[in-house]
């Protein structure tokens, strides 16, 4: 059953199996997944898109009942980071998917003179089996999507949920289900069996995570040579010019330090900005936060705590403002906000101008999504000189939940693309398919002759 565990397969594997009884397990799910592709992948277009266009309306109708079991986020949150995203990416599938995945014939000019009389296609291929590893943060939105985007394509999914959203994935392969998708086209994996599923030979593994989880799936993936899409950590940065609008900058901080409590990968942490302006934008930031009516969790993060002694040692200035933790660092001290650390944080870097900063983020670990404030064809040219896979230019986070942009990083940050045009190209694998008509010249029988007389 789709989004349902059988019973041989729990949905925790049971503490006391070893690690190879865990490994035979997801390898038997795995096989079942195999089996029931075979006929999905014989699916037409048209009919897997009117499964998710049928899919789309039960989502609109499911609203209260989602957003009701990701309890730890704000229901404003919920809906614009989750349900909308979500809702926008189907409709997104619905009118595209068709002509991105379409076979494409390859015009006759251009093919090389000895190749005459051959036609040749390009088609794309479900790549099989697709192993979907969610995250904690934003477990519908990225997840899901990824899964719809799988199976759109043509491929059986595996979705492993993070701690404590089971129940929330177990609801939405329930309604795919329901939409009239194969039962047993998509498995909710159990939430601990990450090191098994990722070593049991799926055609395909995303994650979305950290750094060091990414590591440990790319070990075991490379057991089977299974490849590979990762979004990990980010430390996103943010570059102020001088002509940037300071309250604006100061808002669209404000935003991300509080969107998810903090918890988004691409929320800004390090934020470029001249030292002759930055006391000017920690005192509009500082305002923001006084008269603020969001309320953040006020939670215990060793790691920040850490940062903000290393800060400290460093010479740096630390401001609370609310629960939210203020860094202020000179340019010598900026690879100190280079790191992968959930929590309502970021830090004001002075540098002299903006041929620094990006000598700076040039140099940093971290390439996922980056901001740019300021006026727009400066932004445009900045852009060209950073890493990063995501820019905005006088905006962020919001913007890349545009369903038809591609989404992935560089460096430790991952590698690949998921959602958009790209996204969809990942699940499948190119076909070349050439045939040989009349007039083709290489195996003409005194062609044959000539070819053997020369080459003795």
């Amino acid at each position: 059953m789709a989004g349902n565990q059988r019973e041989d397969i729990p949905l925790e594997m049971a503490p006391s199996l070893t690690h190879e009884e865990r490994l035979s397990l997801a390898r038997i799910q795995l096989k079942q997944l195999r089996d029931r592709q075979v006929d999905w992948a014989t699916t037409e277009m048209g009919d897997r898109l009117k499964l998710l266009r049928r899919f789309r309306k039960m989502l609109l109708n499911e609203t209260r009942s989602l957003i009701a079991l990701i309890p730890d986020h704000g229901v404003i949150d919920v809906m614009t980071a989750e349900i909308l995203p979500l809702m926008a990416a189907t409709g997104f599938l619905g009118r595209e998917a068709r002509s991105i995945l379409k076979p494409i014939s390859l015009a006759l000019r251009g093919r090389p003179f000895w190749l005459w009389g051959i036609r040749s296609r390009v088609v794309r291929k479900p790549l099989g089996t697709v192993l979907i590893l969610a995250p904690g943060n934003y477990p519908l939105m990225l997840g899901a999507i990824q899964a719809l985007q799988a199976l759109i394509a043509g491929n059986a999914v595996g979705l492993k949920p993070a701690p404590g959203r089971s129940a929330l994935l177990l609801r939405f392969a329930s309604l795919l289900t329901r939409a009239g998708f194969p039962e047993g086209i998509i498995e909710i994996l159990p939430e601990d069996s990450g090191p098994q599923t990722s070593a049991a030979g799926y055609d395909l593994i995303v994650l979305t995570g950290s750094e060091q989880t990414g590591k440990k799936v790319a070990l075991a993936a490379a057991s089977t040579l299974t490849p590979t899409i990762m979004e990990l950590s980010g430390a996103d940065p943010v570059f102020v010019l001088p002509s940037g609008d300071l309250n604006l900058v100061a808002r669209a901080l404000h935003f991300g330090l509080t969107l998810k409590q903090g918890s988004t990968c691409i929320a800004p942490r390090r934020v470029y900005v001249h030292k002759m302006h930055r006391d000017a934008l920690e005192a509009r930031l500082s305002r923001i936060f006084r008269q603020s009516s969001i309320a953040l969790q006020q939670k215990t993060c060793p790691a920040l705590s850490q940062l903000v002694s290393a800060v400290e040692q460093a010479g740096g200035n630390i401001r609370q403002m609310g629960p939210a933790t203020i860094l202020l660092l000179d340019a010598e001290s900026a690879e100190l906000a280079d790191v992968d650390l959930f929590a309502p944080w970021l830090a004001l870097i002075g540098v002299s101008d903006m041929v620094e900063a990006v000598q700076l983020e040039n140099r940093s670990r971290h390439a996922l999504g980056a901001s740019i404030f300021g006026e727009e064809k400066v932004a445009q040219a900045l852009a060209k000189q950073i890493p990063a896979g995501s820019i905005t230019i006088n905006d962020l986070i919001v913007p890349t939940a545009d369903p038809r942009l591609p989404f992935g990083g560089a460096k430790v940050s991952g590698y690949g693309a998921t959602r958009g045009r790209e996204g969809l190209l990942s699940m499948t694998r190119p076909v070349s398919i050439s045939t040989r008509r009349s007039g083709a010249f290489h195996l003409l029988t005194r062609v044959r002759r000539w070819h053997a007389r020369y080459s003795r």
